[in-house]
């Protein structure tokens, strides 16, 4: 495990939080190449990033996209090409890991087997040559905030998955970083307790305001966790933004494709002007939002449609309507549809439903679909 140096630990304030005025960090054209047998492979191009102090971003991508590349660089594991890692407004690119006021919590927790579960977490303190008291005040606030009381004396072999996991995640807060850097941490838990263990990282990354740095595949994870979500592909950065920008305005068929799910429309825009543009979908003219980069007349044009934002109607005494139900699914919570229309398949998704209010297949239907609610993209 990294951890900080002592001359680099940043204080807390009387409540345990990092103070605001610490954990800046730049990344600037951040570049790693790597040479094999198939030559020269770009695995990370010109990363460019501002993370605030306190803010937690996600790196998020499909496998491939540079986002392990890019942490491991943050962390020093990996040296950039070329580029820059600014913290605080300093440059930390030639300093080894082990110098970095850095901490990481890893997918496998990488603890020691045969240490107690207070040896794991006071081994950074050791490693600084922390006195005695310190460590044992550091101890306590570790093991409190992490709910880890009475496992003290445990072996990593006696504890669950969950509060494995705690160990890691105190290990790395008890040496007090201005960084605190996760390499898809959740992976090996289940479903349920991954869900308990994303508020719980969240609630202790507030409580302690360290700036984080998270890396994930999960768009689960990092819709519910982040201030500011990084979407990779192909080692570049599509979109940096909120979740609900990224979700609701994504800059690219990739991003909102990758991010939930989407339906793809093809049509024409007319009449772009302020941001919104005329389309005609479905055999109805609509004005939705569109892309700055969208333009009047484009032939490669996407109206992005999310499945929760369209209404179904049923269609009686015998109507066409604009689309038939293909298949309903059944998810408890909500029920989702495959319906066929004049401009392909579309997926509908209806929240709040009872089975039995599910349309059957064949049924004839009007769509709706919430005009501010789409958004008009360039086909890539």
């Amino acid at each position: 495990m990294t951890v900080a140096a002592p001359a680099e630990a940043a204080a807390l304030d009387p409540a345990g939080r990092r103070e605001p005025s610490t954990g800046r960090l730049q990344l600037e054209a951040l570049t790693k190449r790597f040479t094999g047998r198939a030559g020269v492979v770009t695995a990370v191009e010109s990363v460019t990033l501002d993370v605030m102090p306190g803010e937690f971003i996600t790196l998020l991508g499909p496998s491939g996209c540079g986002k392990t590349t890019t942490l491991r660089m943050v962390a020093g594991f990996e040296d950039a090409t070329s580029g820059r890692i600014l913290l605080d407004g300093k440059a930390i690119d030639n300093m080894p890991p082990q110098r970095r006021p850095m901490a990481m919590v890893f997918q496998s927790y990488a603890l020691f087997p045969h240490m107690t579960v207070a040896e794991n977490i006071s081994y950074g303190l050791r490693l600084q040559r922390r006195t005695r008291a310190d460590i044992a005040e550091s101890m306590r606030m570790a093991v409190t905030s992490m709910n880890l009381v009475g496992l003290e004396n445990r072996s990593p072999h006696e504890l669950s998955g969950g509060q494995q996991q705690r160990v890691a995640l105190a290990r790395a807060l008890v040496v007090q970083p201005k960084v605190l850097l996760f390499d898809e941490p959740l992976s090996n838990l289940d479903a349920k307790l991954r869900d308990a263990m994303r508020a719980e990282i969240r609630r202790i990354q507030k409580m302690f305001g360290i700036t984080s740095i998270y890396v994930t595949h999960d768009q689960d994870e990092a819709m519910s966790m982040s201030d500011r979500i990084v979407v990779m592909n192909k080692g570049k950065v599509e979109q940096a933004a909120t979740p609900g920008e990224i979700y609701a305005r994504p800059a690219s068929v990739f991003v909102a494709d990758f991010i939930g799910r989407a339906n793809f429309v093809e049509t024409v825009p007319e009449g772009v002007a302020d941001g919104r543009a005329m389309v005609t979908v479905l055999g109805r003219r609509l004005s939705v939002p569109a892309h700055p980069t969208v333009a009047s007349g484009s032939m490669d044009a996407y109206l992005m449609v999310r499945p929760e934002t369209v209404t179904l109607s049923p269609v009686t005494d015998g109507g066409t309507g604009m689309g038939v139900v293909l298949r309903s699914t059944f998810h408890g919570p909500s029920i989702d549809y495959e319906v066929e229309t004049a401009g392909g398949t579309i997926t509908v998704t209806e929240s709040g439903k009872d089975s039995r209010e599910a349309l059957v297949e064949g049924t004839n239907v009007d769509v709706t679909i919430a005009p501010d609610r789409a958004y008009l993209l360039n086909r890539e």
